[in-house]
């Protein structure tokens, strides 16, 4: 393959806006990856992914920017699920299955039942190839006001994540910290709509953690390294999804999922060696 047409993806603008929203996302989605992971909130990120539906149908409806239906309704999913799994028998990750279903299912009937121009597939997958001005400048400003709260707050909400006990006894606002969190994972499950949708997006807000969890041992390298290998993924994605013709979101978390069994690959041989 000639060096030309290696460089033919970057001559065409739906790509260098593609190449652009990838890296614009990927630091706020893997920082928070790395949380949710340390904290055991994988379901809770998926929750409200799929949540924010019927938000995003209602505020089309209402003629409210979509963008604060969204927020409104990934907030209620997660403040309904703390409510009902502190006030009932049910373990949080059923309430969570229940609560997000049942706002996914929602958002599905109000969908069918209005008349629009947006492609349930774009809301679901992404529409990385058509991402338009203004999605990229929303995008831009949430990605950098989530990044630079996690990155300044870090030490507090890795406290908060490993001993919720030990952090109030510190001084800490736990409640700041905990619907801080959850309001930082609705924001960035919003700029990655234009990017991954809302299915796949748990794929973003969690892959990313997980595999820097497998090679590291500190935390706060943890973080770095969680963002070179979300950004590197989801350009590599992008990338490759020009030559293989194929949607770029899903080959981005394809790509992860090939570098998530390489770690634990990794992980398990070390391991073995270690013990003999």
């Amino acid at each position: 393959m000639s060096f030309e047409t290696l460089m033919l993806p970057f001559q065409f603008a739906f790509m260098q806006n593609a190449f652009l929203i990838a890296l614009i996302v990927s630091v706020p989605s893997a920082l928070l990856s790395c949380f949710l992971v340390m904290k055991g909130w994988a379901l809770m990120g998926d929750a409200v992914s799929h949540a924010v539906l019927p938000g995003i149908v209602l505020a089309y409806i209402l003629g409210a920017p979509l963008i604060i239906g969204a927020f409104i309704a990934g907030m209620t999913c997660a403040l309904t699920t703390g409510y009902l799994s502190a006030n009932c028998r049910v373990k949080q990750d059923t309430v969570m299955g229940v609560v997000f279903s049942g706002m996914f299912g929602l958002g599905i009937v109000l969908y069918v039942s209005i008349e629009t121009n947006a492609h349930l597939d774009h809301i679901l997958f992404g529409n990385i190839l058509g991402v338009e001005p203004h999605e990229l400048w929303t995008a831009s400003i949430i990605s950098i006001g989530v990044s630079l709260i996690l990155i300044l707050k870090w030490k507090d909400w890795l406290l908060h994540s490993f001993d919720p006990i030990q952090a109030r006894t510190s001084g800490l606002r736990i409640n700041f910290l905990h619907y801080g969190l959850l309001a930082a994972l609705s924001l960035t499950i919003i700029a990655i709509l234009s990017a991954a949708g809302l299915i796949l997006a748990i794929s973003l807000l969690i892959a990313p953690g997980a595999i820097s969890f497998l090679l590291v041992r500190k935390f706060s390298t943890m973080l770095w390294v969680s963002v070179i290998i979300c950004s590197s993924s989801m350009l590599f994605g992008t990338y490759i999804s020009f030559f293989l013709d194929s949607a770029p979101a899903p080959t981005i978390v394809l790509v992860m999922t090939i570098l998530f069994i390489t770690a634990l690959a990794k992980k398990q041989i070390n391991s073995s060696r270690s013990s003999v």
